[in-house]
């Protein structure tokens, strides 16, 4: 199977774009550890403070559904419950 790409976006409240950027911030070093991720790169939007990106590769799709099943995510979720305004995730394959 070819590899799985994920684009996530994170739109974070105004008021707590700051909050929102540590918590992310703190999931890279150990996502990067986790076995099957490729890549786990986080990118802000120069226009707009609060829009936040993860671009990330992943050996499959098993190897995804347990990184979104990890305690540091469950972390994240729950420190910034109030604190995000919307999240997509799109599961992606690279065809050209």
């Amino acid at each position: 199977m070819a590899k799985l790409t994920i684009v996530a976006n994170i739109i974070a409240k105004p008021d707590h774009i700051e909050l929102v950027k540590t918590e992310l911030l703190k999931l890279i070093e150990i996502t990067r550890r986790e076995e099957g991720c490729i890549n786990y790169d986080l990118h802000q939007d120069n226009e707009n403070q609060a829009h936040f990106m993860f671009y990330e590769n992943w050996e499959s799709r098993e190897l995804l559904m347990a990184h979104l099943a990890a305690q540091h995510l469950t972390q994240y979720k729950s420190a910034t419950e109030d604190a995000v305004e919307s999240f997509t995730l799109n599961e992606m394959t690279q065809i050209g």
